[in-house]
């Protein structure tokens, strides 16, 4: 099932959820799958809409699924717990320096998010985790203005070469899965060896 909805809108997110529930019954897992990027530059060149645009739809919108989910999953609450994956960056770590330290900085807000809410709902039967994929072959880098990024920066990987998203994909999998059942606030990086 495909539901349209632009997560940087509360209601659109709210609409999203009941959907699920009429649909779909109680929820056990949410992937916080989210990312904009910009045109590439450098901090000084970035004006307050974009940087709003950056932060509304790579770390509110996060929020608002993950406390939607909590309410859905949350054993105090009489759900039956769950699991929460929220897609990084390793950007957070790296600062994105001269292309996009907008959208590393809401990545690094991200991963406090995952921090902050696997220890406050841990008690309550939900895991939180998150991957941060490294350079990965999507259609991600246009939007930046680079479509071949991938391409010029994969020497700075000790694998010498790009990730795909099945891989960054079956770290999700697992974290969301039973085989997992003991890992929460813990972050898998998917890059190549990059740290």
């Amino acid at each position: 099932m495909a539901v349209a909805a632009d997560v940087s809108v509360e209601t659109d997110v709210l609409r999203l959820f009941e959907t699920c529930d009429s649909r779909l019954g109680r929820l056990t897992a949410l992937v916080n799958n989210v990312g904009i990027v910009e045109t590439q530059m450098r901090v000084e060149a970035m004006n307050a809409e974009r940087i709003q645009r950056i932060f509304s739809t790579n770390v509110i919108s996060a929020f608002v699924c993950a406390r939607e989910a909590v309410r859905r999953m949350s054993t105090k609450r009489g759900g039956p717990g769950g699991a929460i994956v929220n897609v990084s960056s390793g950007a957070a770590r790296f600062g994105s320096p001269g292309e996009y330290v907008d959208y590393a900085a809401s990545k690094g807000a991200m991963d406090t998010l995952t921090i902050g809410l696997a220890k406050e709902v841990a008690e309550e039967g939900i895991r939180v985790n998150a991957v941060r994929p490294g350079f990965i072959y999507t259609e991600f880098h246009a939007s930046g203005g680079e479509p071949n990024r991938v391409d010029r920066v994969k020497a700075l990987v000790p694998m010498k070469r790009g990730g795909s998203p099945d891989e960054v994909a079956k770290a999700i999998v697992w974290l969301l899965s039973d085989e997992a059942s003991f890992t929460t606030g813990a972050f898998i990086d998917v890059a190549g060896g990059r740290s």
